[in-house]
């Protein structure tokens, strides 16, 4: 049975942690991870590590936005994927956001033509579809890599909303204490 822990910048520099992050996104698509344990005093985020005994499965990383919960990261360790693990705690996520505000994720695009795992990223989509999420048709490149949105609402999600989710984020992240404009 999944046992769920909420991390806080006092917690949060857990090797295990650290080194799931850093080996799970590509490094494009990753802040510093002492930068992301920052941002989670000065930012609205639920970081949830998810262990099964002492051993942690997976994380997800929320953060949450006045119009919309926003799914920034979401790991399982790679010798545990295909398990069912990532299906429970996507749900246990679900179940929790579900009676609040729109639940969004951005992925990798699977149809951006140059990207270099177009079956992981064809997967992923599946994944998140079967789970109830739609397809908004926004999307937005970033570092190379073209991102889809999906939303867990049947409402409209537009490129705005998309800017508004990144300027909130860029925001906290340039006034962060001793960071330069970036």
């Amino acid at each position: 049975m999944l046992r769920s822990v909420e991390i806080n910048s006092g917690n949060a520099d857990d090797r295990a942690l650290r080194e799931l992050y850093q080996t799970a996104f590509p490094a494009k698509e990753q802040i510093p991870y002492d930068e992301l344990i920052h941002l989670l005093d000065v930012m609205d985020i639920d970081y949830t590590a998810y262990y099964e005994g002492d051993g942690l499965v997976g994380f997800m990383i929320v953060l949450r936005l006045p119009k919309y919960n926003w799914c920034w990261y979401f790991a399982v360790r790679e010798e545990l994927r295909d398990k069912g693990y990532g299906q429970a705690i996507f749900t246990l996520t679900l179940d929790k956001y579900s009676s609040q505000r729109p639940f969004v994720v951005d992925i990798e695009s699977p149809w951006q033509p140059d990207a270099p795992n177009p079956e992981q990223r064809k997967r992923r989509h599946a994944f998140y579809l079967r789970n109830g999420l739609k397809d908004t048709g926004a999307n937005r490149t970033y570092n190379g890599i073209t991102f889809t949105i999906m939303s867990s609402s049947d409402e409209p999600f537009t490129q705005q909303d998309y800017e508004d989710i990144v300027t909130a984020l860029r925001n906290a992240w340039e006034n962060m204490p001793g960071q330069d404009n970036r």
